[in-house]
């Protein structure tokens, strides 16, 4: 077991040993620091653990997925940031540093990011007692490309695997719920897609099944989570109608879900920091946080 301070970071490796899907060719990892922080070519997915005091704790986690188009992460800004945040409302955040589909060292190249997004949850419930969380309160989040990883992880699932050898796996790797800020989440509608997250998942001449197997707003079912969306009507990098449609899905669905468009903001605006009316969208996020049983 390992042990640390409340209120401190801790990073674990996602796969103890043998990372799936992964063959070493000796990529380096790539972290730009000029701006933001922003990593590609993860070699060693992870999870960052941000826990709130002990005694504000509400005993949901979060893991987040940020963005960057499947090309990158943007590390802090879509990452830890949100992790001080989520803290600050009494809720355990997991940074999710997970492998992107461009690197050579995948063997299926779109397989990588779901199955870190799968890992980190089964691993936030597996350490649920530690971590002062109820394993019944762990969602996950994700910004952009991150968000349509988040929403991937929200529609294809498991329960866990109760003969599985490590522990972990016998862990349901379903969100409790879902949260998505400006997200990717369709494929099959071109005109509406974001073709850099597309074509670096599943390529620039994909097998038809894998369009439709990634565009979320087909995968909807009446077991998916329920979710709280963000989205600014005027982002032209992710139209808005990415968040329309899987709103749509979900209400067809009968799934409980929250939607929050606003008229400017484009994308890639994070916690909105400096974007007037805008940066209360975490506000409102946090009270449907609340309003969860």
């Amino acid at each position: 077991m390992t042990h640390f301070l409340w209120s401190q970071n801790l990073t674990l490796p996602l796969w103890a040993d043998h990372i799936p899907n992964n063959k070493n060719i000796n990529e380096l990892e790539i972290r730009d620091t000029a701006e933001i922080v922003r990593i590609s070519n993860v070699q060693v997915p992870d999870i960052a653990v941000f826990l709130p005091a002990k005694k504000m704790s509400t005993g949901q986690a979060i893991v987040i997925c940020p963005g960057g188009g499947y090309h990158r992460l943007a590390y802090d800004w879509e990452g830890t940031d949100i992790a001080k945040w989520l803290n600050s409302k009494g809720i355990a955040a997991v940074v999710l540093k997970y492998r992107l589909p461009i690197s050579r060292n995948n063997l299926v190249p779109h397989l990588s990011p779901l199955m870190d997004a799968q890992r980190a949850i089964r691993l936030t419930r597996h350490h649920a007692q530690e971590w002062n969380v109820d394993t019944s309160k762990v969602g996950i989040m994700g910004f952009s490309a991150g968000g349509h990883l988040a929403s991937t992880a929200g529609t294809h699932f498991d329960f866990g695997n109760t003969q599985a050898t490590d522990p972990v796996d016998k862990w349901s790797s379903r969100p409790d719920f879902m949260v998505l800020v400006y997200p990717v989440i369709t494929f099959v509608q071109i005109d509406k897609a974001h073709m850099g997250s597309r074509n670096a998942l599943i390529g620039e001449h994909p097998d038809p099944k894998l369009v439709e197997f990634y565009s979320n707003e087909l995968q909807v079912k009446s077991d998916t989570p329920p979710t709280f969306l963000i989205h600014a009507g005027d982002d032209t990098a992710v139209p808005v109608e990415n968040s329309l449609l899987f709103y749509q899905a979900l209400k067809n669905n009968n799934i409980s879900a929250e939607l929050h468009v606003y008229p400017t903001g484009g994308h890639g605006f994070a916690l909105g920091f400096g974007m007037g009316y805008l940066a209360t969208w975490p506000e409102r996020c946090a009270d449907w946080l609340k309003s969860l049983p």
